[in-house]
């Protein structure tokens, strides 16, 4: 996600092919395959519907990537969704759902603190007090880097290069339990006989799906790609492609480790799977390492994310959308106070009334469907109002409009298998948007007053 900020900085260096592949895989792959893969198991049925949901969720994703590349070739603009969303659809809406993203940016950002709390939190506590502090580690991760961050942090790209190290370090070592045969599991695949009708087959798959599209996150920010890339249309669709294939192969091998290692149905009921897999392969030992090691991983994305969202607020604040007191920069460290505090503040809250990654996976979601889904829709808009564009060397998809139906209707559909499994929470995202909405005019309204 950091990527998204450093692009206009590179735009006199054009992308080739290697280097776009490379951008989508460090998009996407973050810290969720260290986690989802328990909750993607816990929701499936049957081991079919589980890796079913891994491969459905990275054919979305391509969908989803071509249909952003195009976007963003039609209309390259600093600003994003905003941008687009005002000129496709209405400012309220650019303004509604932008802040439905951030919103949803910082449930990730708890979810992800959550995650790396869940490897470190039992090396600190006694196993019966590990649930109790788990959210307290998690918002001191995230309340050590806002004050990391407000004192100027200098991270950037070599942050970035060590989470990826870590990250691909941590994988390759799950994926090598595969080899070794002594550690696998030999516990029986027990399926719910109740839980085998289609309606509940169905459930159960979008549910799955849920956890997966979390992991798979990240490809939207192809958005930015368009005028950046050499030959942008034959390698935009070469480089999208190539990158979520190799994400999907390893998401897979990864997924089938945990259930080879672990067992399907334990793998329901484990916490730290990365760590439990590479415990049996390295004894206590290696259970710490591994801990130690993706709970640093877990600090770098959130360092990540509290450097790079405050600048989506410092945006709408320069288009008069947020108050200018979200401009406010302190020029010695170069650091947008009011935004990042906003932002980390938006982040603990999440926390206290989320306490569970559950919640925040299903919160984070929904508005994702929601925002995926209207922005996904205005390349229908953009087609029309750039009409004069085609042919001129622009990155444009074929399969128009099968890939980007098929992408709204995906995300419609785990919209829909969240509200029916928790419509309280549906419920509570819609209105928090359409509070967003309202709240754009009466803004408009006070200033014109």
């Amino acid at each position: 996600m950091f990527l998204l900020y450093l692009q206009p900085m590179i735009a006199k260096n054009k992308l080739g092919l290697f280097s776009l592949t490379m951008i989508v895989i460090g998009l996407v792959i973050g810290t969720g395959i260290f986690r989802t893969s328990k909750d993607a198991a816990e929701a499936a049925a049957t081991p079919t519907i589980f890796f079913a949901a891994w491969v459905v969720a990275g054919l979305v994703a391509i969908c989803g990537a071509l249909t952003y590349a195009e976007i963003g070739s039609r209309y390259p603009v600093t600003g994003g969704y905003y941008k687009i969303f005002s000129y496709a659809y209405h400012p309220s809406l650019a303004f509604g759902i932008n802040a439905i993203i951030l919103i949803s940016n910082a449930a990730s950002l708890s979810g992800v603190a959550l995650i790396g709390s869940e490897y470190i939190s039992p090396l600190l506590f006694e196993a019966a007090n590990v649930e109790k502090w788990k959210p307290f580690v998690a918002m001191a991760a995230i309340i050590l880097f806002y004050g990391v961050n407000l004192m100027g942090l200098r991270m950037s790209s070599q942050t970035q290069n060590v989470l990826m190290v870590i990250k691909i370090l941590m994988l390759l070592v799950i994926i090598a339990a595969l080899f070794f045969p002594e550690v696998h599991s030999m516990a029986p695949v027990v399926v719910d006989e109740s839980k085998t009708s289609a309606a509940a087959l169905l459930l159960s798959f979008g549910v799955a799906l849920k956890a997966t599209s979390f992991t798979y996150g990240g490809y939207q920010q192809t958005i930015n790609f368009g005028e950046e890339v050499v030959n942008p249309q034959k390698n935009i669709p070469k480089g999208i492609f190539t990158g979520i294939i190799i994400i999907i192969g390893l998401y897979l091998l990864v997924s089938y480790a945990y259930v080879k290692v672990i067992g399907f149905n334990e793998l329901k009921e484990t916490s730290g799977i990365a760590s439990v897999v590479a415990e049996k392969m390295f004894g206590t030992a290696g259970k710490y390492a591994s801990s130690i090691l993706l709970f640093l991983a877990v600090l770098a994305y959130v360092n990540v994310l509290l450097l790079s969202n405050p600048r989506v607020m410092y945006a709408m604040s320069t288009d008069g959308i947020l108050p200018k007191v979200f401009q406010k920069k302190d020029t010695k460290r170069d650091v947008l106070t009011v935004s990042l505090t906003v932002f980390a503040a938006i982040c603990v809250i999440v926390l206290f009334f989320a306490d569970k990654f559950e919640k925040i996976l299903s919160f984070t979601i929904f508005l994702d469907s929601i925002g995926m889904a209207t922005s996904a829709a205005t390349i229908f808009i953009l087609r029309k109002k750039t009409k004069h564009l085609n042919g001129t060397g622009i990155y444009s998809m074929k399969l128009f409009p099968l890939l980007p139906v098929l992408f709204i209707i995906a995300y419609i559909f785990v919209g829909t298998m969240i509200a029916v499994n928790e419509p309280k929470l549906a419920l509570t995202s819609i209105s928090v948007l359409a509070s967003l909405i309202g709240l754009y005019f009466v803004i408009k309204f006070l200033k014109k007053k």
